[in-house]
């Protein structure tokens, strides 16, 4: 058997990654691409949150903003650490990384609006972080990051959790019931897009394979959709997908990909989309990919350009 045989077959009977020397080449590869996109998912979640955090309507709200944004760089802190660990020059991914280069999802590439966009933002967006890193917390084989994500998993319900509060909060009032509907509109098919391609479509099994994560990304898409949908609708909030009795699973109403109208947040459902045009999406980035990623260096070049003044 080769060493890669040999280590997927130790994985999927139980065995515990729990240093470097433990793993193969692929192994290693894949895990540190599943790292980089949660600290950059993570950390870069706070800028969009900022943009929005002085319209806290009470001291409240505004301090568990702020417990929230400090959760989120805390996670970001786990997985750059785990990622210094498996040998990543971690300063150099935080501060010398073009903005159009960063794995965070594209839906954190806008501002938001109002006040009920951060609660939506936290009740859908987290919710998908919730799922998604629910998952790993459950599934995943290395030991170091399956024991952070204990805290993670918690901090992460309780992000939702505030988003539910300040959702049910806004559809109490037909004015501001109005702004939770269009932040719904425009984040509810993001957070689908989370998940990633169909699963038909993806060509990488690592993941899978060697148990970094234990469901594939449709069967993460149903499970989010699975507690979103009813939340929303107990609320009185309408969104694009119900339960289907017959086959068992949430559909979506939609077209799923479809065309996104970037200067306006608004899909656009009579121009259905591929997912390699979503990905031709992502990676051209959103419109404020370079103000966001901009903040999170800014320091760290001024603190440079600092000490060379210094030294000259």
């Amino acid at each position: 058997m080769s060493q890669a045989e040999v280590l997927l077959e130790k994985v999927q009977n139980g065995f515990m990654v729990e240093q470097i020397e433990d793993m193969n080449e692929e192994y290693l590869k894949a895990l540190a691409q599943t790292l980089v996109i949660v600290g950059d998912t993570e950390l870069l979640s706070v800028p969009p949150l900022l943009t929005v955090y002085d319209e806290a309507p009470n001291l409240n709200y505004k301090i568990t903003a702020l417990a929230v944004m400090q959760d989120e760089i805390g996670h970001a802190h786990i997985a750059y650490r785990l990622l210094e660990e498996l040998g990543e020059d971690v300063d150099e991914l935080l501060y010398n990384r073009p903005a159009n280069r960063w794995k965070n999802p594209y839906a954190f590439d806008f501002k938001l609006d109002n006040w009920f966009e951060l609660g939506v933002f936290n009740g859908l967006f987290d919710r998908a972080g919730y799922t998604l890193l629910g998952d790993a917390y459950e599934h995943t084989s290395y030991g170091p990051w399956k024991r952070a994500l204990v805290k993670v998993d918690k901090e992460e319900l309780f992000h939702l959790r505030n988003g539910e509060i300040i959702m049910k909060a806004g559809m109490k009032n037909p004015e501001t019931a109005k702004q939770v509907q269009k932040a719904v509109d425009w984040m509810f098919l993001m957070s689908l897009e989370f998940f990633g391609v169909a699963d038909g479509l993806k060509s990488r099994s690592a993941q899978l394979d060697y148990k970094l994560k234990g469901s594939t990304n449709d069967e993460l898409r149903q499970k989010w959709l699975s507690t979103a949908v009813p939340f929303c609708e107990s609320i009185g909030v309408k969104v694009p997908a119900h339960f289907d009795e017959e086959s068992g699973k949430y559909v979506i109403d939609v077209p799923f990909p479809c065309k996104f109208d970037v200067e306006n947040k608004k899909w656009l459902y009579d121009q259905p989309d591929t997912w390699e045009g979503v990905i031709a999406r992502f990676k051209k980035r959103g419109p404020y990919n370079n103000e966001f990623v901009n903040r999170i260096q800014k320091g760290a070049k001024e603190f440079e350009a600092m000490r060379a003044e210094e030294v000259s």
